[in-house]
């Protein structure tokens, strides 16, 4: 299956923030999308075509579970191509959970509604 990775601005904001705490994030997030690519249904369905999934921060030293968490929201084309669109990524120790008002302002803002 092909799989093509869009990024949004709110992820770009994110990762320019987390970049500033964590300097291997670039390297950690090529890692994410080649293990994304791979298999474009890891981690848990949140609905609506969201996915949340956990990314190992080399520089943090915690692996994945205590590392970054990661939104996405996944289209199916037809013709095995899946598009991905990575919309936040946020720091575990920062934040625990991502409420359902904040998915709903993420597909808001990113015209996915």
């Amino acid at each position: 299956m092909e799989c093509i990775i869009s990024i949004s601005q709110t992820f770009l904001l994110d990762v320019k923030r987390l970049r500033k705490k964590y300097k291997s994030i670039i390297s950690d997030l090529d890692k994410f999308k080649e293990e994304i690519s791979a298999n474009p249904f890891i981690g848990s369905d949140l609905g609506k075509g969201l996915r949340k999934i956990r990314m190992g921060i080399a520089s943090k030293g915690k692996g994945k579970r205590g590392g970054a968490r990661i939104i996405t929201y996944n289209v199916i084309k037809i013709e095995n191509t899946i598009h991905i669109i990575l919309l936040t990524m946020y720091d575990k120790s920062e934040q625990e959970n991502i409420s359902d008002s904040e998915l709903l302002y993420l597909m808001e803002v990113n015209h996915l509604k």
